[in-house]
């Protein structure tokens, strides 16, 4: 329930659901909130005279607004939409607070420079990826030699610019999950692990395990792999065994480190215990297990399935948020939305003026402003030409900047966002 109150009767630990004035004409990040500090307080008394907060009782307390509801104890008044305010006006304040290791690897080449530069070596890595599965399959030798030369070429262009392999992962085929899955995963990690700060040495290490994290299921039938109803007790403890049986074949194969294959081990272990095949708890994983479970887990629920169709990457994203010292290791999965940014590459989104445009690259400084390409106007009907806009320079240019209102799923407006994607076959 709501309740109007005058600003001056605000506390921390309120719930902000609505204001006297538009929110856009406010510094406040999104439409709803808990009053964290006095700072906020004191921000909300400049530009409203009152607002509304969510309240669970009207008959308590000694002003008569019922006890203040937190984030603690909202979950059985709130909405659904109340709820993701909350969770999304989080994210935006993680978000947008530049993380400190990002300063070791400045941007060197613009996103379309860099896709064009990678385009062979990512066809090249699709091709490795498939073969290595077809070398499980039948007992050769895995290629350590050639995963690792495709690996180290990802990772220099992961340093130069981790956008464009975060483009190339949106290309996606659902009939070749298990390889494609792989490849986007080692993408993945190497754009996390340099959002973390770590060397290139260290980044060679992380892309080889999460390249080969899955190889294990390369031993588990693919009925059984490919299912689209739920799987019986028997088949799920069948599918785990991809874990101890691909560390096994990774432990017996030359010029593999330990590090490596510590992806492997424990891509599936989560931070409360509740993960396979060892229960890990916490700090037993260790970074390269934590960062190797989170991006595996958004990959695959980002992916369309036989059984389940993809989460777009902003609900994911959400969705990973509130698993938070459950599933993941709260700082790590939090340094993974940061990495990522609220507005991920390929997201649809919505401005305030009505025109709807895909992320195509993001701001490193300001991940609140990404590079844009403008889809449609505020009509719904498409430009003759899509055109980019950076919204960081355009905010800084323009009296009446584009200001982004919200992420909206792919469906809704029919459009394809790989098509407008520097990858796409007609850039």
């Amino acid at each position: 329930m709501k309740k109007k109150i005058s600003v001056h009767d605000l506390e921390l630990g309120m719930f902000v659901s609505e204001l006297d004035r538009p929110w856009l004409e406010t510094p406040f990040l999104f439409q709803g909130f808990e009053i964290r500090s006095q700072n906020e307080i004191t921000e909300l008394k400049r530009y409203c005279q009152s607002v509304y907060i969510l309240i669970a009782d009207e008959r308590a307390d000694r002003r008569g607004l019922g006890p203040v509801v937190g984030v603690r104890k909202t979950a059985d008044i709130m909405t659904s939409s109340d709820q993701q305010k909350r969770i999304e006006f989080e994210l935006y304040r993680r978000v947008a607070i530049p993380s400190a290791a990002e300063s070791c690897y400045p941007d060197v080449t613009t996103v379309e420079e860099e896709v064009q530069s990678m385009r062979a070596v990512h066809e090249e890595a699709r091709t490795l990826i498939r073969a290595i599965m077809d070398d499980v399959r039948v007992g050769r030798t895995i290629p350590v030699h050639d995963a690792r030369k495709v690996v180290a070429r990802l990772a220099a262009s992961v340093i130069r610019n981790p956008d464009a392999l975060v483009c190339f992962s949106q290309l996606r085929s659902k009939d070749e999950y298990t390889a494609l899955h792989s490849l986007r995963v080692a993408i993945l990690a190497l754009v996390f692990g340099r959002h973390l700060g770590l060397d290139i040495d260290a980044l060679n290490v992380l892309g080889l395990g999460a390249l080969l994290h899955d190889i294990g299921k390369m031993k588990v039938p693919n009925d059984i792999l490919n299912k689209p109803d739920p799987l019986t007790p028997e088949e799920y403890r069948i599918v785990q065994t991809h874990v101890p049986v691909g560390v096994a074949i990774l432990e017996h194969t030359a010029n593999v480190p330990q590090a490596a294959i510590e992806v492997a081990r424990c891509h599936h272990e989560r931070h409360d215990g509740s993960g396979y095949v060892s229960g890990m708890r916490s700090d037993q994983i260790g970074l390269f297990g934590q960062i190797g479970a989170i991006v595996d887990y958004y990959d695959a629920i980002t992916s369309d399935r036989a059984y389940h169709t993809g989460l777009s990457a902003h609900v994911a994203l959400r969705q990973m948020y509130t698993e938070r010292g459950t599933v993941f290791h709260p700082e790590r999965v939090e340094q993974f939305i940061q990495c990522m940014g609220i507005y991920p590459i390929g997201s649809i989104v919505e401005f305030s003026s009505g025109e709807v445009g895909v992320v195509v690259a993001m701001n490193r400084q300001r991940r609140l402003k990404p590079r844009v390409t403008l889809v449609l106007r505020p009509n719904a009907k498409p430009f003759e030409v899509p055109h980019t806009v950076d919204l960081m320079d355009q905010a800084a240019r323009s009296d009446n900047p584009l200001e982004i209102e919200r992420v909206v799923e792919p469906g809704l407006y029919g459009i394809s966002a790989v098509d407008y994607l520097p990858v796409a076959v007609n850039h």
